[in-house]
């Protein structure tokens, strides 16, 4: 098997739509598994069905004593092929906000008196999976469309690893998933120019005002220099991708610039692709 995916994450957090979501893209996906029972399921699978990506859903429905047993169980799924662990993570109050809208019950609701106290309890009880975790994916502020254009980023690269670069706005909160992230809101900002407002770091007089500014040069030297440098450290460690945030206030026009002009700057040496997370802001 050449790509052996194991999806969880907490309740409302979009695990079901994420497998869904991988089926699109190439794989066959199985959901709420025992845990202990997938290193059988996978030897059978690989041996009858020849699968070349297969992502398996696991969450708090599987026995305690398996979650606490899932560095062991992971081992054994090495021997069918390279696996990862995809770990989806929300806000709570974002997590309260879904279960409020659709009425769902938690999967813990039985165990605990409030909806909080099972939140608080799933967390702890998938820790040995979200620790183990190769890629985490904060979906407080995506939609299913955008979860799928994340998903499909992420995971649909080759060997190689590849570096996502995404813009985003600190006033829509940071993103839980980024590797690295560079705060630009000490930069000029196109905000407080009434023909800039506006636009955004896709238009080219906000990109020659921002480029016109020493400082804003100076940070992307820094930053560019700095992931030059350690990329190659990072592949070698045998990382799938790097994903690097760059917020302003709004993530609609200095970190939108420095994004895409990192881009431009590195594309030739990774592969790599941009996530402009506050483009449903724009007006």
């Amino acid at each position: 098997m050449k790509r052996l995916l194991i999806v969880s994450g907490r309740s409302g957090s979009g695990k079901s739509s994420a497998l869904h979501i991988l089926e699109d893209i190439g794989y066959y996906s199985i959901d709420n598994l025992p845990l202990s029972l997938l290193p059988e399921i996978v030897a059978k699978l690989d041996q009858e069905n020849h699968l070349d990506m297969l992502a398996l859903g696991v969450d708090v429905r599987t026995p305690r004593s398996d979650l606490m047993e899932f560095e062991s169980i992971l081992e054994q799924l090495k021997a069918h092929g390279e696996v990862e662990v995809l770990f989806l993570n929300a806000r709570d109050d974002v997590l309260l906000a879904r279960f409020g809208a659709t009425r769902r019950r938690h999967p813990l609701a039985d165990r605990y008196s409030t909806l909080q106290e099972a939140l608080v309890a799933e967390e702890a009880l998938l820790a040995p999976v979200a620790n183990r975790a190769t890629l985490t994916l904060d979906t407080s502020s995506l939609n299913v469309h955008e979860l799928k254009q994340t998903l499909t980023v992420k995971m649909g690269q080759g060997d190689q690893m590849i570096l996502i670069l995404q813009s985003f706005g600190y006033k829509h909160g940071i993103p839980l998933d980024a590797d690295f992230v560079f705060d630009v809101r000490h930069l000029p900002n196109p905000h407080w120019q009434a023909a800039l407002r506006p636009k955004t770091g896709l238009d080219k007089d906000v990109q020659d005002f921002l480029g016109s500014d020493k400082n804003v040069n100076g940070m992307f030297d820094d930053i560019y220099q700095f992931l030059s440098k350690w990329m190659p450290v990072f592949a070698e460690s045998h990382r799938h991708y790097l994903t690097v945030a760059i917020g302003c206030t709004g993530g609609q026009h200095r970190s939108v610039y420095l994004v895409n002009r990192l881009s431009d700057a590195l594309k030739l040496q990774w592969p790599t692709q941009t996530l402009h997370r506050e483009m449903k802001h724009w007006s």
